[in-house]
C-alpha cells in the first residue's frame, strides 16, 4: 500500500539519511502510515534491535497453553505480603530508617532506569567504568534480573511491542503486562526473538558479564543484607524494621514503580507524538518510575537519553544522567531536536499537544 513519506530533521547527534514507512500497529490502529527512520533512530549507537520491527507476523492458529510457573506465583505473593507488612510497620520505624528506605529506593530505581534501561538497553548515552560500576551494583539492589537479561527483554518490547514476541504484551491485559508475564512461562516468539538480537555490545562489556556471573550473590548482599545492615548496626533499628522496610517493602515499591511502566503507562494517559502506538504519556508513571512515564514519547524516540522533552521536569534519572555528565563520569548523551519533535507531534500525534 503507498504511503506518504515526510523528512524528519533529526538530532545534531544522529545522522540524517534515509526515512522508511513504518506501518501503523499496536492496538487495532487504523491504516494510516507512521513514518520512522531505522538507520537514523539506530543513529551512532550501532544498534537498531530497540526499533519496531514491522516484518514481525503473529503465528495463526491457537496460542500456546499457559504454563504456571508456581515457584515465581509463591514468591512474589509472600514477598507483596511482606510488603504490606513493612507498611504496619512505618510508624514504629525511626525517621531515620525511613530516610534510608527512600534512599535505597532512589539508589535502585537509579539502577534499572539509568542502568539497565537508558545506558544498556538503548544506548543513549556513555558512561564510564566508574559509573557503570556504581549503576551495576544499584542493579544488582533492584533485582529485577541481571543486566544483560534485562535489557535484552526490552529490546525485544520494543522490537515486537504489543504482540507475542513482547514479554509482557499490554494487550493480554494490565494484570498480565505488570506483574503475570512473571508468573508463566514466555511466549515461544518471545524465546526466539530474543536468541536472534545482537547483543554483541553487552557482551563487550565486563561490568555486565561480571555482575551477570555473580548476579545471585550480588542480589543477596546488595538487595537484602546491606539495607537491612545499615540501619541495624549504625543506629540501633530493630532487625524486625532494618529488613521489612528498607529491604523488603522498598524492594516491593521499586518493582511496582517499574511494571507500572509497562503496565499503566501502556494504557492510561494521552498520546502527543505517536497516536498509532498504546504507550502513553502517564504523570502518575513518571513521578513514581523517576521520569520513566513519558512512554509515548520514549517508543516514538527509544534513542533518547531523557525518555522525554521535558529535561528534568518530573524527570529525577535524567538530572542525575546530567550530573554525571557534568562530573566527567558520563558523556555522548542522544537527544532529538526541538523541530523533530515538532514535526513528530503535527504528524503522527493524538492532538492532545495543543492543550499542553
Amino acid at each position: 500500500m503507498p504511503a506518504s513519506v515526510l523528512q524528519e530533521g533529526l538530532s545534531k547527534d544522529l545522522p540524517s539519511s534515509t526515512v522508511t514507512a513504518r506501518a501503523t500497529r499496536n492496538g487495532g490502529a487504523g491504516m494510516e502510515k507512521a513514518l520512522s527512520n531505522q538507520e537514523d533512530l539506530g543513529g551512532d549507537r550501532g544498534m537498531t534491535d530497540d526499533i519496531f520491527d514491522e516484518s514481525y507476523c503473529e503465528k495463526d492458529g491457537p496460542k500456546p497453553a499457559k504454563r504456571y510457573v508456581w515457584r515465581n506465583i509463591v514468591l512474589m505473593s509472600l514477598l507483596h505480603l511482606g510488603g504490606l507488612y513493612g507498611l504496619w510497620l512505618i510508624p514504629a520505624a525511626k525517621p531515620v530508617t525511613l530516610a534510608w528506605g527512600f534512599l535505597c529506593f532512589l539508589l535502585s530505581a537509579l539502577g534499572v532506569t539509568a542502568g539497565a534501561h537508558r545506558l544498556w538497553s538503548h544506548r543513549s548515552y556513555k558512561a564510564g567504568l566508574p559509573l557503570r560500576i556504581f549503576l551495576a551494583i544499584a542493579n544488582s539492589m533492584a533485582f529485577q534480573n541481571d543486566i544483560y537479561e534485562w535489557a535484552r527483554d526490552h529490546r525485544v518490547h520494543h522490537k515486537f511491542s504489543e504482540t507475542d514476541a513482547d514479554p509482557h504484551n499490554a494487550t493480554r491485559g494490565f494484570f498480565f503486562s505488570h506483574v503475570g508475564w512473571l508468573l508463566v512461562r514466555k511466549h515461544p516468539d518471545v524465546i526466539e526473538k530474543g536468541q536472534k538480537l545482537d547483543l554483541a555490545d553487552l557482551k563487550a562489556d565486563k561490568v555486565v558479564m561480571f555482575q551477570r556471573r555473580f548476579y545471585k550473590l550480588s542480589v543477596v548482599a546488595m538487595c537484602f543484607l546491606f539495607p537491612t545492615l545499615v540501619p541495624w548496626c549504625f543506629w540501633g533499628e530493630s532487625l524486625r524494621n532494618s529488613f521489612f522496610l528498607p529491604a523488603i517493602l522498598r524492594y516491593v515499591l521499586v518493582l511496582n514503580a517499574t511494571w507500572l511502566v509497562n503496565s499503566a503507562a501502556h494504557m492510561f494517559g494521552n498520546r502527543p507524538y505517536d497516536r498509532n502506538i498504546n504507550p502513553r504519556e502517564n504523570r502518575l508513571v513518571t513521578f513514581g518510575a523517576l521520569g520513566e512515564g513519558f512512554h509515548n514519547y520514549h517508543h516514538t524516540f527509544p534513542y533518547d537519553y531523557s525518555s522525554s522533552e521535558f529535561g528534568w521536569h518530573y524527570n529525577f534519572t535524567t538530572a542525575f544522567i546530567d550530573l554525571m555528565c557534568l562530573l566527567g563520569l558520563a558523556s555522548n548523551r542522544k537527544k532529538v531536536s526541538k523541530e523533530t519533535i515538532l514535526a513528530r507531534k503535527i504528524r503522527t500525534g493524538d492532538g492532545s499537544h495543543k492543550s499542553g
